[in-house]
């Protein structure tokens, strides 16, 4: 299945097949050398898969981790295209997670000022959020996120065959960014989330549906100037307890949370009952003024506070600019 996606810098193809990653001969021009990243989560043998379709490859193993979206490693990428005298004729291929992705991602846009970049996601939360959109970032003195570019991929292939090898805490860490679309755009696939007596045979719909929502906000706000940011549910307390936790949280457990004191009543019993069916996380433990310091550091954060997303009823969102006051009376209520 092929999912068009339109920006204003390029258009590219999001390929959803089950055995994609078997065919990247097929489905991306690798007859050129291809720095293939990957980390040590990731099982070795989707990069070694990859690899053995590029006429010219080089793998790098980066540490699991969010610690690893940082300049060292940064450095690391852009230093093993230079020894190995990359060209703006060549490529990167990110085959993992969304910290693989946006490394890689963030340095394909800055060596030679921008080489092709592909994306082979290996976990659900990166299949349906990450991998799409062009965000790339580097996270700096303990803020996610704050260096960073817009660099849209030349393709995307998700493979939901590579989701049998992930463990369920990150599944289910991936299911929350699902959970995220579904709440606040998609009431039908919420109910197919909220309702799953076999989440396996239903995720090839749920990833669908996800890119499906993606998609359509991507193309309509490519750099977040607007509708973009109803991507940010659940993100704006949860980047500040991921800050705070220092990665003992993952990323859509963070999220998980997030959502929490941004839903009215309604909303936000069914979410709840929805995280705790699949184990995820529910209640923040951390007090606002513990997580201020952190908030306040949000890229998204100007001198007139947030634009926040808020979600009363499943299926509908609205904007609202808040405080960081405001946004932590939320979470204390």
């Amino acid at each position: 299945m092929l999912i068009p996606v339109s920006t204003d810098t390029w258009d590219y193809d999001i390929v959803l097949e089950s055995g994609a990653i078997k065919n990247g001969g097929k489905l991306l021009n690798l007859e050129r050398k291809a720095l293939i990243v990957t980390d040590t989560g990731v099982p070795p043998e989707y990069a070694e898969t990859v690899a053995a379709q590029c006429a010219s490859p080089k793998i790098v193993t980066i540490p699991r981790g969010e610690q690893s979206k940082c300049f060292d490693e940064f450095r690391h990428l852009l230093s093993a295209m230079l020894d190995a005298s990359f060209t703006r004729g060549d490529c990167v291929v990110a085959v993992g997670g969304g910290v693989v992705g946006d490394l890689s991602g963030f340095a394909a846009a800055c060596y030679m000022r921008g080489v092709d970049f592909y994306n082979i996601p290996t976990t659900l939360l990166s299949q349906v959020d990450s991998s799409i959109g062009g965000k790339t970032a580097i996270d700096l003195d303990g803020v996610k996120n704050i260096v960073g570019a817009f660099y849209q991929p030349k393709r995307v292939i998700i493979d939901p065959d590579v989701l049998q090898t992930l463990e369920r805490r990150q599944l289910m860490a991936g299911l929350a960014e699902a959970i995220k679309m579904a709440a606040t755009n998609d009431a039908e696939l919420f109910s197919i989330i909220e309702n799953s007596a076999d989440l396996t045979g239903d995720l090839p719909e749920i990833i669908h549906r996800a890119l499906l929502i993606k998609k359509s906000v991507v193309e309509l706000d490519p750099r977040e100037t607007g509708l973009r940011k109803v991507l940010n549910f659940g993100h704006t307390i949860g980047h500040a307890v991921e800050s705070f936790n220092e990665g003992r949280l993952l990323h859509g457990e963070c999220v998980a949370l997030g959502m929490m004191p941004m839903s009215g009543k309604e909303a936000a019993l069914r979410i709840e009952n929805v995280l705790k069916k699949y184990g995820l996380p529910y209640k923040i433990e951390q007090s606002a003024a513990e997580l201020m310091p952190y908030l306040k550091h949000d890229k998204k954060m100007g001198t007139d506070g947030i634009s926040c997303v808020c979600v009363d009823k499943i299926g509908s969102f609205e904007l609202r600019r808040m405080s960081a006051d405001e946004v932590l009376n939320r979470l204390e209520d």
